[in-house]
């Protein structure tokens, strides 16, 4: 939670990035070329992404493949949680306290993570030690044990993980949201959190096998490796660990966008210290359509940090709240949302939510100035920069263009393309895919009676 005296701090801040940025422009060389540093290639079936880097001996490896809760079959809902939460937990040749052992010793990390549609793969390692990470990557996902024991583990800490967010009014303003504005069927629509408890407690490790047997392969995997890499000994070591693997299943596209009604919901949770809120709708769009760039940015100045308008009024000048922003997301490959987040006191929601529509309408009848749009075009090229300036940075970046289907090109493009952008362009977007009229608003946690 961000405190009062740090607004003072924050404007420090935007002036040493001006500065930083001004240095940027004028040297002309930010970012220049970087598609051509990077090599694509299909290696057995992996959609295999090698980067290299001036960081010495330091390894960044990323993957994702379409394994995500989006994918569970009408069985059990649970299921491709459990699948990934498996596979750090020993393969066929190896326990987890041998696995454990090995990256320890050399000081490396692997991690698995089950997001909407998606498996994520994480590891960090040094770059003598790229061919154990490869390797133990690949027979986790290849060959996992899937014991019983460890199954029944899993299952008791994500019930555990569920109770928890069951609690959480942040979680349960997002079920919410999520549920309102996705139709059925459509990927981002969650299921409950009581319905995933449930369906874990009565999950199988035959549903588990069933799973990954039809989702877990190399159709449609990307994997990003960047640093101190060669690209030649990267695809040798891909091969030598995942060749003759097969099978794998396409992201889960709809035909139709998301959209829905207006509507006002509340989820009560008791002793709760402020109420979390979020106001928004469908966006219609995914990340490579193309409005959607120009929405974005609008969006960041709406609601993006203390320079946003929304921090700037709702919480500097009337003092309604500590927190609030607006932004777009869960586009990447399906159309996604667009919100606005705040946390108020019970005693200041009624204040809060009326001063956040105020603002939201303004913005969309007025739109944006062009003092406002150069503002934030450069804010926004240059936290781009920034984000790549690091090795882990720069792998996410590679890895969520290419999921979005973009080419590597968009690494340079990119900054290109919001340094073009019009006010025009900026408030046509505004006006096609916002309707502040028709906007979910959620609210969770001790809500007063009086502010239905």
């Amino acid at each position: 939670m961000v405190c009062a005296g740090d607004a003072k701090n924050g404007e420090g801040l935007v002036n040493r990035f001006s500065i930083f940025l001004t240095l940027l422009a004028m040297s002309g060389t930010a970012a220049a070329g970087m598609a051509d540093q990077a090599h694509r290639s299909k290696v057995d079936g992996i959609d295999l992404i090698t980067y290299h880097s001036n960081v010495k001996d330091v390894v960044i490896v990323l993957g994702v493949l379409p394994a995500g809760d989006a994918m569970a079959e009408p069985g059990n809902i649970a299921i491709p949680t459990l699948s990934g939460m498996m596979l750090d937990r020993g393969t066929k040749a190896m326990d987890k306290f041998t696995i454990s052992e090995k990256l320890d010793n050399v000081g490396a990390e692997i991690s698995f993570q089950v997001g909407v549609q998606s498996l994520e793969i994480r590891a960090k390692c040094l770059k003598k030690d790229l061919p154990l990470i490869i390797e133990t990557i690949a027979a986790e996902l290849r060959t996992p044990a899937l014991q019983v024991g460890e199954f029944n583990k899993a299952k008791q800490q994500f019930v555990g993980e569920l109770e928890a967010s069951a609690q959480n009014s942040s979680a349960r303003a997002t079920e919410a949201f999520d549920r309102a504005i996705f139709p059925e069927g459509h990927p981002n629509r969650p299921h409950t959190l009581n319905e995933f408890a449930a369906a874990a407690k009565n999950a199988t490790l035959e549903e588990v096998r069933a799973f990954q047997a039809k989702y877990y392969g190399p159709a449609h995997m990307i994997l990003v490796v960047a640093g101190d890499v060669s690209d030649p000994d990267t695809q040798s070591e891909v091969t030598k660990a995942f060749s003759g693997w097969t099978g794998g299943q396409d992201y889960l596209r709809p035909t139709k966008p998301a959209a829905a009604a207006a509507n006002e919901i509340t989820v009560p949770l008791a002793d709760k210290p402020s109420v979390s809120v979020l106001l928004g709708q469908a966006s219609g769009l995914r990340y490579s359509d193309p409005d959607n760039l120009a929405l974005r940015v609008g969006t960041a100045i709406l609601g993006r940090g203390f320079t946003g308008r929304l921090m700037g009024t709702v919480r500097d000048k009337e003092g309604l709240t500590y927190n609030i922003g607006a932004s777009m997301g869960d586009d990447s490959i399906v159309d996604g949302v667009w919100e606005v987040s705040a946390s108020f006191a019970p005693a200041l929601l009624s204040k809060g939510v009326e001063s956040t529509r105020r603002e939201i309408a303004k913005w969309w009848k007025d739109g944006v100035t062009e003092q406002e749009l150069a503002a934030r075009k450069q804010g926004v090229a240059g936290s781009y920069f920034v984000g790549l300036s690091t090795t882990m940075g720069l792998a996410e970046t590679i890895l969520v263009d290419v999921q979005r289907g973009f080419d590597l090109s968009w690494l340079d493009g990119y900054p290109k393309a919001v340094k073009a952008l019009t006010r025009e362009q900026v408030n046509a977007a505004i006006k096609a895919h916002i309707n502040p009229a028709a906007m979910v608003l959620v609210e969770a946690g001790s809500v007063p009676p009086s502010t239905k």
